[in-house]
């Protein structure tokens, strides 16, 4: 997944070897027709404190399997140990499902498997529920997901990633999907085992319209854009991993040679983003922050100013690949270049530090990708924003009856099976020896299962952000620590967590900042262009919506952290 796209698969390395890493970006597409039906929620605003304590289910975290890496600063949990077959875990005794259909659409990249392939029967036996796909392109996914949703013929759970909650969908959630705190708030989650071990904050961002509509897709609030770089080049090279930005450009400089066509790197507009401190970029309400008692949003900051204008200058000192000054090179696939040492640092989703690892194993064993700590600007601690802790819900059909909500409430409970579980590995792997092998502890997906075994059942509900990588697990092991290191200096926003639903009005106010950003680092667009824009945007409704931010606030209280 690209740095521009929303932070929600990125945390599940099923995702990571799909197209997926290429599709899914986010931005300003437009949605067909409106969308919505009536209900008693709140159309816009949020759900928070006490009022978001009565609809929130009980947390018990699961005692099925240890990890060996425990969460710490909102990190991943990590797993770094072999698999062992023989010593999986159960944590779903007895099917929950009581047999009936239960129609799913989401998002696919990829070419989706036939229907009545083994994994999806297996899955559905070992669940109790006839589960049908209805699996919809993730390219034009908003499209498809905007049309339905108009309709009347809405399947019973219908996913929607984060990034496609953009102009009339977030009100047609509150108006088509069912409020599922009857089934999940407090001790009722207690039926659902797996499912009450997903931690409070993911289910604080499922909250719809006053409502638990969703089911989440937890992840880690750190960010998940990491400086990747080539360790073995630089420990050849005798290079330093930098400590600052002047340290950064004087590395970049050193490691430049045109002529034997290497460059030090990619566009870096979004470390530098972190390196001097602005806020996300990822979702609108995490770009707002109290500071002095004034509401400021991340584009009015000088700290966003001095990024751009240090992004900038790495592309005037020709240090950044020729690639990168066309445009939108990072949302290409930048594996290839990178392996072949033309540039050797580059900003992207976590989950590629894992897949180019993997790629390189066997044709370039000397290779090595490692993650750079995040430095702060000026040499000291960086200061950086938690991004929210869900980003993917599926959502149930508000005419859905009882019997179909508790069999998606059971298929949800067995595709949030933790890590070292026989669900988890039915889930995410398929059936031993048609779907994968085992060999020396390291599972491995057959031909078969890189058919069948795509992303369908972790899209409905999955566990606490979970790393494991078997195969290398000096990678799942420097995953998560850096996750850890660099969730000690993470921040939490004002509205950090909380479902916010904007104002149809104002909700394409900032959209054309991205395309600005990158004119400016490439020297098509000046500072004196943003200043403008973003003067543009106070007159325009920004400082309304600041306003009306600034309401929510008073009425909700901040994020705590």
């Amino acid at each position: 997944m690209t740095p521009n796209a929303a932070s929600g698969p990125s945390r599940r390395s099923f995702l990571a070897s799909t197209a997926v890493a290429t599709a899914a970006v986010a931005g300003g597409v437009p949605l067909l027709s409106a969308c919505g039906g009536s209900d008693g929620g709140s159309r816009d605003g949020t759900t928070s404190g006490k009022d978001a304590k009565k609809i929130l289910p009980a947390y018990v975290a699961s005692n099925v399997v240890a990890p060996d890496i425990p969460s710490k600063n909102g990190s991943a949990v990590g797993f770094t140990g072999k698999l062992d077959l023989a010593d999986l875990k159960t944590s779903v005794p007895k099917k929950l499902g009581k047999g009936g259909k239960v129609t799913v659409m989401s998002p696919f990249w990829g070419s989706p498997p036939k229907d009545g392939n083994a994994y999806y029967t297996s899955m559905n036996d070992l669940i109790g529920v006839d589960v049908v796909w209805q699996n919809q392109d993730g390219n034009t996914y908003d499209q498809k997901l905007g049309a339905v949703l108009a309709s009347s013929e809405v399947p019973d759970v219908v996913v929607v990633p984060g990034w496609n909650m953009t102009g009339k969908i977030p009100s047609a959630i509150i108006g088509k999907f069912a409020d599922l705190g009857p089934y999940l708030s407090g001790d009722a989650v207690k039926d659902y085992p797996n499912l009450a071990a997903i931690p409070t904050d993911a289910w604080q961002r499922s909250i719809f319209g006053d409502k638990l509509r969703g089911l989440p897709m937890p992840s880690s609030y750190v960010t998940g854009i990491v400086p990747l770089y080539r360790r073995d080049v630089f420990e050849k090279e005798g290079y330093e991993v930098p400590r600052s930005c002047d340290e950064f450009m004087a590395l970049a400089k050193d490691a430049t040679n045109a002529k034997a066509k290497r460059w030090a790197c990619l566009d870096m507009k979004w470390t530098a983003f972190n390196a001097f401190g602005v806020l996300s970029g990822n979702e609108k309400s995490l770009g707002w922050n109290e500071a002095d008692g004034k509401l400021i949003y991340r584009i009015e900051t000088d700290e966003y100013l001095e990024a751009l204008e240090w992004t900038r200058k790495l592309f005037a000192a020709g240090v950044v690949h020729p690639d990168a000054k066309l445009g939108k090179s990072n949302a290409a696939d930048p594996g290839p270049k990178f392996a072949a040492g033309e540039f050797l640092i580059y900003n992207q989703d976590m989950s590629q530090w894992w897949s180019r690892t993997a790629e390189q194993a066997t044709q370039n064993p000397e290779f090595e990708i490692w993650g750079m700590d995040i430095w702060g600007h000026d040499g000291g601690a960086p200061t950086l924003w938690a991004q929210n802790p869900a980003g993917i819900f599926a959502f149930v059909n508000k005419k859905a009856s009882e019997s179909v909500i508790r069999d998606v409430l059971a298929v949800a409970n067995v595709t949030a099976a933790p890590y070292g579980t026989k669900e988890y590995m039915a889930t995410n792997y398929g059936v031993e020896g048609t779907h994968y092998t085992v060999k020396d502890g390291v599972p491995t997906k057959t031909d078969q299962g890189n058919i069948d075994v795509m992303n369908a059942y972790v899209m409905v509900a999955s566990p606490a952000a979970t790393i494991a990588h078997p195969d290398f697990p000096q990678v799942a092991k420097g995953q998560v620590e850096w996750q850890q290191r660099m969730g000690a200096v993470t921040r939490k926003p004002s509205f950090y967590g909380m479902q916010i639903t904007e104002p149809a009005r104002w909700t394409n106010l900032s959209n054309d900042f991205e395309q600005l950003e990158d004119d400016v680092v490439r020297g098509r667009k000046k500072i004196s262009d943003v200043q403008q824009a973003v003067s543009d945007w106070k007159s325009k409704g920004g400082d309304k919506l600041r306003d009306w931010y600034r309401k929510i606030l008073d009425e909700n209280g901040p994020a705590a952290g």
